[in-house]
């Protein structure tokens, strides 16, 4: 049961709104209730807003808290003053005392978004995406070459959902290869990795959490055994070993951070944000 309502409240997408504020709020140990309201970029929507915020208020018998990312003032001003609620302007907090260190005016571009379809980085990112879709899961041995890093490592490991966030937040191609019985009774690496060992890098995982996962997928499988996966785990580590190849257990940490401690390994010349 959520104990208070957080409203993320911009004139773009809410994205940079509701990242900041959860990081502020992670430092706190209470469920809150999260609505996301983006592209309120006009005084009557606003005017929306401050109603359903206050509808909340009254319902729930506490303020909620609002986090804003709004450039127009006169929305904002809208929402400072008809919310029945804690309102936290995040913009006023860090850009204007910034104008006045820096001695110049932001360019108080509404939303982050707003025109980055137009640009290189966006269209590099879209080709990061595709190509780490097409190659996951070692789908395709073809263009390897252009890949960023390929990660390496055991089914179920961490290696597609830490792909997809190396494309989507930081425009890498990132491909990813299973390792698999017969690699192992092989003792090398798969041919296709061969001529790009210096972009390999491995994640592994402890046998119990592997096979709890693997449980979910195929209940009561050899394939999901503790025992199976521990051999598995124990060859696919024997092997980075052999190999040189860089690797990090994924058992505790997040895709975030998995991902920074690739970034920080492999140190790509470009990085997009």
């Amino acid at each position: 049961m959520h104990t208070r309502t957080v409203f993320f409240v911009s004139d773009g997408t809410g994205i940079t709104a509701e990242t900041f504020g959860n990081a502020i709020l992670a430092q706190f140990e209470f469920k809150p209730r999260h609505v996301r309201l983006p592209f309120i970029d006009t005084v009557d929507k606003a005017h929306q807003v401050v109603r359903q915020i206050n509808h909340t208020a009254e319902v729930e018998g506490r303020r909620p808290v609002v986090f804003t990312t709004l450039v127009n003032v006169e929305v904002l001003q809208v929402i400072e003053e008809g919310c029945k609620a804690m309102v936290l302007d995040m913009f006023g907090t860090f850009v204007r005392p910034l104008e006045i260190e820096l001695g110049m005016k932001s360019s108080h571009r509404v939303g982050r978004f707003s025109d980055v379809s137009k640009s290189k980085e966006y269209h590099d990112r879209i080709e990061a995406i595709n190509f780490s879709l097409a190659h996951d899961d070692g789908q395709s041995n073809r263009d390897l070459e252009q890949a960023d890093v390929i990660l390496i490592g055991v089914s179920r490991s961490g290696k597609t959902p830490t792909s997809l966030y190396l494309a989507m937040q930081h425009g890498l191609k990132a491909a990813n290869y299973p390792l698999i019985p017969e690699d192992f009774e092989r003792r090398v690496l798969p041919p296709a990795l061969a001529p790009h060992r210096k972009k390999l890098f491995g994640l592994t995982i402890l046998p119990d959490r592997l096979s709890e996962i693997r449980n979910e997928r195929r209940p009561n499988s050899r394939y999901a055994s503790l025992e199976n996966c521990r051999e598995e785990v124990a060859q696919a580590e024997a092997m980075m070993r052999r190999e040189g190849v860089r690797w990090l257990s994924t058992t505790t940490k997040s895709i975030e951070e998995i991902a920074t401690t690739i970034l920080q390994e492999i140190r790509p010349e470009r990085l997009e944000y």
